[in-house]
């Protein structure tokens, strides 16, 4: 992977140091990082006072305090970064970005529009909210593939071994699509599936063979593997054998099923969201 733009989505609680595998990554295979800083502006809780027709708002000061307060320790994370990626000599712009938490997503899918891949800093799940809005805006509404738990790493960008973990399904094939310049330096690129189900339709009557000949096309050293789940979730069981086989990156569709329903029962991309152990790259 070369001469990629980064988008990269940090917090107020970022530190510089958090991002020594991307400055040297970046002046290594020339990748652009464009690193906004988030902060979610509490709403206005305004009051009104008289009678309807004649009330007047009031905003109460702690409010404005708090506000000032968020600004303030975003620009200082922004000062912070921008110098230590100019000490690294990497080619990277860094940017303050608050706001309401539905505004700051769609300009986060803006500044997707031109970019090869989106980053999120592990410091962004301290702030639950704002990391499930910024990260479902960013997969539901930009062409980029998100990159989780990648960002302190170099092998997340030239991996030893890759997982691909394929189901036939739109988003796992974008997944691969978004994924194609790292599976093309990976040393290993494994096809997994678990439970496959035959069929004439599709792949045929070997699951996995037609993804594993694209790839095998496009340059990858590609092997396929069926997996049993032995009755553990999807996600459980491909995070084991990710560990057994020393995988350096998983590569996978996001939301087969509705969000909705992945909220209320759980599934394979929520168990992968929450994961931290596992660096995860993701399309929907």
């Amino acid at each position: 992977m070369k001469n990629a733009t980064l988008l990269i989505i940090l917090g107020a609680a970022a530190k510089a140091c958090d991002l020594e595998a991307v400055a040297n990554t970046a002046r290594e295979r020339n990748f652009h990082a464009r690193i906004l800083i988030l902060g979610a502006i509490p709403p206005i809780p305004s009051y009104v006072y008289g009678m309807a027709a004649y009330g007047a708002y009031t905003i109460p000061d702690d409010w404005q305090t708090e506000v000032d307060a968020i600004n303030t320790a975003l620009e200082r994370t922004r000062l912070q970064i921008a110098d230590y990626m100019a000490d690294q000599a990497a080619s990277a712009e860094v940017h303050v970005l608050s706001g309401a938490m539905v505004d700051i997503g769609d300009a986060v899918v803006q500044q997707a529009l031109s970019c090869d891949l989106i980053l999120f800093g592990d410091d962004l799940r301290q702030d639950e909210e704002l990391f499930h809005e910024i990260l479902h805006a960013a997969l539901f509404k930009s062409s980029a593939g998100v990159l989780l738990n990648g960002i302190k790493t170099a092998a997340a960008f030239q991996p030893m071994a890759v997982f691909v973990a394929w189901n036939d399904g739109l988003a796992a094939s974008r997944s691969v699509r978004s994924a194609l310049p790292i599976l093309r330096v990976a040393n290993a690129v494994n096809v997994v599936m678990f439970d496959p189900r035959m069929s004439t339709a599709g792949e045929g009557e070997v699951p996995g063979s037609g993804v594993a000949a694209w790839l095998s096309h496009q340059g990858c050293n590609v092997t396929v593997n069926q997996f049993p789940t032995g009755g553990d979730e999807v996600g459980i069981a491909l995070m084991e054998r990710a560990t057994e086989n020393g995988v350096d990156l998983i590569v996978m569709g996001a939301y087969g099923h509705s969000r909705l329903r992945e909220a209320v029962f759980g599934g394979t991309t929520r168990t992968m969201l929450e994961q931290t152990d596992h660096a995860v790259l993701l399309c929907h």
